[in-house]
């Protein structure tokens, strides 16, 4: 079997349930675990490189809204790989390539390839697109093993952080706008014993006005934009740290700010959002605080 993946939560599955040696295309961003780094890139960005996060968001909402895909696509490449299946998604337009956008480029091959979209809205889809990898490269048993050391990992996270108090928390996957984190986001808060103040589980992600922040009021704000690491999260707080909107939220007067790694462990719904789940505990309940 020969599999091209679209986009990095589908590549880190195949890789964890062991059919990384199936892949032999991917995005420009499935870069984890290393090894996909080195598979053939099929995809680019349509966006001029070193634009501020005001200046993406005006360039994403111009693309988006005339139809334009954000993404280029090597149809050419795709064609001489003759993939059997090409994993892709069709949730986001921002966040990756779009099934759509492979339709045409799979229609004129001589041989269609299977395609496997992958939506997930919460943490149960996405351990539910863990088995559906496993069953489309006859890797049931390792998908099964996964998903249930995942699963025992977020019981784990939920009985520490049990009875505690919960704080009212703020996930913006954007500064400059703000954009309220949604789909598993707001799971993941709850799984780490918090309260999401700005969405529910499985809403939209969605434009804030500084004013929705300052009615929220939240305990505690953690800065996830997509697209970005943690590093990079730090550095887009320094771009909005002289705003006087910014300045003035409570959270960030009282240094309860927290910048965490989007791309890894929050904006690609693959087995490391556990991982975020486990940081996001440690934010709202460190280890000290009750007792190991």
């Amino acid at each position: 079997m020969r599999i091209i993946s679209l986009v990095p939560n589908g590549t880190e599955i195949l890789f964890a349930v062991g059919a990384g040696d199936l892949v032999v295309g991917v995005s420009h961003e499935c870069d984890w675990p290393e090894e996909a780094r080195r598979r053939p890139v099929l995809t680019g960005s349509a966006l001029n490189p070193g634009m501020s996060a005001a200046e993406i968001d005006r360039a994403v909402a111009a693309q988006v809204g005339s139809g334009a895909s954000l993404y280029t696509l090597d149809e050419a490449k795709i064609a001489a790989l003759a993939p059997d299946l090409i994993v892709t998604q069709q949730l986001c337009p921002v966040c990756a390539v779009s099934t759509a956008q492979v339709d045409g480029a799979v229609r004129p091959l001589p041989r269609c390839p299977d395609l496997l979209s992958l939506d997930p809205c919460s943490l149960a889809d996405v351990l539910a697109d863990v088995r559906r990898i496993g069953a489309a490269t006859g890797r049931e048993a390792a998908a099964a093993a996964l998903v249930a050391a995942l699963a025992a990992r977020l019981a784990a996270v939920r009985d520490r952080v049990a009875g505690r108090p919960r704080p009212r928390v703020a996930a913006l996957e954007w500064l400059d706008p703000p954009f309220a984190g949604g789909h598993w986001v707001p799971e993941m808060i709850a799984a780490a014993g918090g309260e999401d103040a700005l969405a529910r589980p499985g809403d939209p992600s969605r434009r804030l006005t500084w004013d929705d922040l300052h009615a929220a009021d939240p305990d505690l704000l953690v800065v996830m934009p997509c697209g970005f690491d943690e590093a990079g999260a730090r550095a887009q707080i320094a771009l909005v740290d002289p705003l006087p909107a910014w300045r003035r939220l409570r959270a960030v007067r009282e240094g309860r700010v927290h910048p965490v790694d989007a791309n890894g462990c929050f904006s690609r719904p693959g087995p490391r959002l556990v991982d975020g789940i486990e940081r996001l505990a440690e934010l709202f309940h460190p280890i000290h605080s009750i007792g190991g």
